[in-house]
């Protein structure tokens, strides 16, 4: 096997070694990122959720609370979950894979009934107390999909229409009726605000760039290979040619023009020094003896 062929095969094994370790790293690293940048996200839509139940809470409540309406409709207005829930809704209209939801075990209104996946979050909250968020992954119709949820605690203003029936609103119970949304406790986890935020276009742009990083990098590589056989091949191999034709001319006794040029001093101009001194002895032994 040719010295040439040996280095490259030896080059290229190392070379895929180090791009498999690189693409391991860079992949891990830049689905992270992607990952995190979808967390933010989720955590920044989280908490203007949570803004507006507050300004509902401190601000529009008390004011529809004095309107003549009150006594008689169920002014949805005056619910920080429809609030934060419809203020959302109008958001998805020009990002439809986006979701808020204040899911429910017992809800007042049927449309925030936790289904499957979402019920078990809420058992996750009412299961370990003192857990206060919950991330995970999970495939929806438009792909995979991050998922950030906060419990939802009873409070003491929420008994005033959700404890027992009969000393709820009256508006209250004839709009949704009186078999839903009662039985609340203090302090008991009844619910969870739950964000969803599509992965695929943070992933696809990692993903992107990670094959861009490859590329670059197989470039690179190969460049860095074919300079290095070219420097081989003219530094290393070229002159050891050289060597071993002169070899071959002493060896059958052609002792003309035998030496080779010394250019500079590194090791391959000393081999050749050498060498000619070799060959000088050997071309004078021969003569000796003929």
């Amino acid at each position: 096997m040719k010295l040439l062929l040996k280095f490259n095969l030896i080059s290229i094994a190392l070379v895929a070694i180090g791009l498999a370790v690189v693409a391991w790293v860079a992949r891990s690293f830049l689905l992270e990122n992607a990952r995190q940048q979808v967390l933010q996200e989720a955590k920044l839509m989280m908490e203007s959720a949570s803004a507006t139940r507050d300004y509902t809470t401190e601000e529009l409540k008390p004011l529809i609370a004095t309107s003549p309406l009150n006594n008689s409709e169920f002014l949805l207005q005056t619910v920080p979950a429809y609030g934060a829930t419809d203020t959302f809704n109008r958001l998805r209209k020009k990002f439809p894979d986006y979701n808020y939801k204040e899911a429910a075990l017992n809800p007042t209104n049927l449309r925030d009934r936790a289904v499957d996946w979402e019920a078990d979050i809420i058992e996750a909250f009412r299961d370990k107390a003192g857990l206060r968020e919950i991330t995970g992954e999970r495939e929806t119709a438009t792909g995979a999909g991050l998922y950030l949820a906060h419990p939802i605690a009873v409070e003491q203003s929420c008994l005033e229409c959700h404890s027992e029936p009969s000393v709820a609103p009256k508006v209250m119970i004839a709009k949704f009726g009186s078999s839903n949304g009662f039985g609340w406790n203090l302090n008991e986890i009844i619910g969870a605000q739950i964000v969803s935020v599509p992965m695929s276009i943070p992933v696809d742009i990692a993903n992107r760039a990670f094959k861009k990083l490859m590329w670059s990098l197989a470039a690179t590589f190969a460049a860095i290979l074919l300079f290095l056989n070219l420097a081989l091949y003219f530094v290393v191999i070229l002159p050891v040619r050289r060597l071993s034709m002169v070899a071959d001319r002493v060896s059958l006794g052609q002792l003309e023009d035998v030496q080779l040029p010394v250019r500079g001093n590194d090791e391959m101009a000393q081999l050749t020094a050498s060498f000619n001194r070799l060959v000088t002895t050997v071309a004078k032994a021969l003569r000796m003896l003929g």
